[in-house]
């Protein structure tokens, strides 16, 4: 089943995104360090407190978010299908419940309970991180997709996403898009001070920290086995822009900025082939 790199937490966004989507479950866990750079932190706020707006306590406002994915399903004959999740190359799998070479050093299985019913699972050393329940509708157009996250902290994070086919295709087979997810885990994430010029974001949910800093440069972030390349820019004291990269093919693009009343931050990511972008929205708590 897929990574989901980017959906999962504020961490997960700045390191790729999306996935993921992941992420799309990837940067969660003990609070493994990463770095990129950012600018030198404002000394003056809309605050007044002569704190960098984006420092604070932030919890995810789901209703105001707009999460969209796609994933591109391809029958190869008989019980072997393509997967494009996006966020890395497309992965080969014979559905009979095996455990089968996957991105980023994980395992996939995925199993075929009924026509309409597929299960699958992804597995990091032998754990399994997520769990799939891919059910689909009477008349083909659309996927539920049942989607579970086992970060190593025991804090399991659900989401169910639900896809719409795009284009022709049958059976599981297609191009399916989602502007639907319903977010059943609180994400806070907390933004704190780092190295005296830079930002360290801390996703409470999962314990991951990713401390950014801003010349532009890239910077390698290692997290549940992923590597990326990091850069990021400070447009103005609320806004920053970053760019992601895996094997030097830029794997999203995003936006964080604070609202003039310091109350809201909006992460914006962008994906390489997709037209419409996921849009965050996290409310200062």
């Amino acid at each position: 089943m897929r990574m989901r790199i980017t959906i999962l937490s504020i961490a997960t966004f700045i390191v790729l995104a999306c996935n993921s989507h992941a992420l799309q479950a990837q940067d969660l866990g003990s609070a493994p360090q990463s770095q990129s750079n950012l600018a030198t932190r404002p000394t003056a706020t809309a605050t007044g407190s002569g704190d960098d707006p984006m420092l604070g306590s932030w919890k995810l406002n789901a209703q105001k978010s707009r999460l969209i994915d796609e994933m591109k399903i391809t029958g190869l004959g008989g019980n072997k299908y393509s997967f494009d999740f996006g966020g890395g190359p497309p992965e080969t799998v014979v559905a009979d419940g095996t455990d089968q070479p996957g991105n980023f050093g994980t395992t996939n299985s995925t199993t075929i309970v009924s026509p309409d019913e597929w299960r699958g699972e992804r597995k990091k050393n032998g754990k399994v991180q997520i769990a799939g329940i891919w059910t689909l509708s009477k008349d083909g157009k659309t996927l539920h997709d049942d989607f579970t996250y086992f970060p190593d902290n025991g804090k399991t994070v659900h989401l169910v996403y639900v896809y719409e086919r795009r284009g022709t295709g049958s059976g599981f087979a297609g191009d399916w898009v989602s502007t639907t997810a319903q977010i059943d885990t609180v994400y806070v994430v907390q933004v704190k001070p780092f190295d005296g010029d830079g930002l360290s974001i801390v996703n409470s949910a999962d314990g991951t920290t990713k401390n950014i800093k801003s010349d532009g440069k890239d910077y390698s972030n290692t997290a549940s086995g992923v590597t990326t390349v990091s850069s990021a820019q400070r447009r103005d004291e609320r806004t920053i822009a970053l760019t992601d990269k895996i094997d030097g093919k830029v794997a999203d693009t995003q936006e964080i900025s604070v609202s003039a009343d310091s109350n809201t931050l909006t992460i914006t990511v962008h994906v390489p082939d997709r037209s419409d972008p996921n849009v965050l929205v996290f409310e200062r708590q």
